[in-house]
C-alpha cells in the first residue's frame, strides 16, 4: 500500500462517511437542514482547540471579503466554512481522502454555505491549480501525514499571490522523545512526519516564505486535550464526534495527546509567512 492510500485509509475506514454522519445526527434529533456550528462543532473542525484555534488563523490571513483561499487538508470542512461565514471570502479545500470531500460538500449544502466553499479531492505536494490563482492560503493539522513538506511550500508559494499570507497550524515534533501512538492523525510511525519547529523555520524559509509570526500554543493544547479527555471519562464521546472516523480508538488517542502534549513529545505552533515574490 502506497502512502496516500494509508493516510486515506487511517481516515475514512467505512463506506459512507456522509451517509453515517448524517445517520449519527438524526439518532440524535437533529435535522440536517437545521444544523449548527454548534452542532458541527464535535465532528467538523478536526485539530487541536477547534474553532478557537481556526478563528486565530483566520485573522491572520489578511482577507478581504470575496477573496479566495486555499485550505490544504480541508477534512471535513469546519475552518473552511468558519473562515468563509467569517471574513465573507470563497474557501477551496483540498484532501487526500475522497470521503472526507464528499463529507465536507453534503455539510456544507446541510448548512447552507455551498456557494461560499467547495472541495477538491487531491494531493497536497502537487497542487491542481493554477499559478497566483489565490489571496491566501492555510493548513490546520495536515503536513503531520505528509513527508515531502517542500513540495507542498513550493505549491503554495506558486499559487499564492505576490505579498499575501500562508498560515500553517501544525503539530510538531516536541523535544520529549518519541510521540506514544495511537494519535488522531497516526495509528503507528508509517504515515506520521512530524518536523521539529526548527525544521519548519528552515523549510519554509527555503521555499522563499518570509516568517512573520510563529506561535507556539502548547500550553494551551494540553488544557484542552485535557479538558476533552474529562469530557470523555465523564460522559463519553458525543453524539456525532471524531470517533465516526477514528473509531473505537478515538478515547486512547486523547489520552495520549494528553501524554504526548505534557511530556512535550510534541508541540502545537503556527507559522504566519508572506509570500515576497
Amino acid at each position: 500500500m502506497v502512502a496516500g492510500d494509508q493516510v486515506e485509509t487511517h481516515y475514512a475506514t467505512g463506506d459512507s462517511l456522509t451517509d453515517e454522519i448524517a445517520a449519527k445526527f438524526l439518532q440524535a434529533g437533529k435535522e440536517l437542514s437545521q444544523l449548527t456550528p454548534r452542532d458541527l462543532a464535535p465532528v467538523d473542525e478536526f485539530h487541536i482547540r477547534g474553532r478557537a484555534a481556526t478563528i486565530e488563523l483566520a485573522e491572520s490571513l489578511e482577507i478581504r471579503p470575496g477573496e479566495r483561499v486555499l485550505d490544504i487538508g480541508s477534512g471535513l470542512g469546519g475552518p473552511a466554512r468558519t473562515l468563509a461565514g467569517l471574513k465573507g471570502c470563497k474557501v477551496v479545500g483540498l484532501d487526500l481522502t475522497r470521503a472526507f470531500c464528499d463529507a465536507a460538500t453534503a455539510i456544507s449544502r446541510w448548512v447552507g454555505q455551498q456557494d461560499e466553499v467547495e472541495f477538491v479531492h487531491g494531493d497536497a505536494t502537487a497542487l491542481p491549480f493554477d499559478d497566483h490563482a489565490f489571496d491566501a492560503a492555510m493548513t490546520i493539522h495536515a503536513a503531520m501525514n505528509i513527508a515531502d513538506k517542500s513540495a507542498v511550500y513550493a505549491h503554495v508559494r506558486r499559487i499564492l499571490k505576490r505579498n499575501r499570507i500562508f498560515a500553517a497550524y501544525d503539530v510538531l515534533q516536541g523535544e520529549g522523545g518519541d510521540v506514544v501512538y495511537p494519535v488522531p492523525w497516526a495509528r503507528d510511525p508509517s504515515i506520521s512526519h512530524l518536523a521539529t519547529p526548527s525544521e519548519m523555520r528552515e523549510l519554509l524559509q527555503a521555499s522563499g516564505f518570509t516568517i512573520v509570526e510563529e506561535r507556539d500554543s502548547t500550553p494551551e493544547s494540553e488544557a484542552w486535550f485535557r479538558q476533552r479527555a474529562a469530557e470523555l471519562a465523564a460522559s463519553g464521546p458525543p453524539p456525532v464526534g471524531f470517533q465516526v472516523f477514528l473509531g473505537d480508538e478515538f478515547r486512547r488517542m486523547v489520552e495520549n495527546q494528553v501524554r504526548n502534549l505534557t511530556e512535550r513529545r510534541i508541540r502545537t505552533v503556527m507559522f504566519v509567512c508572506r509570500n515576497p515574490a
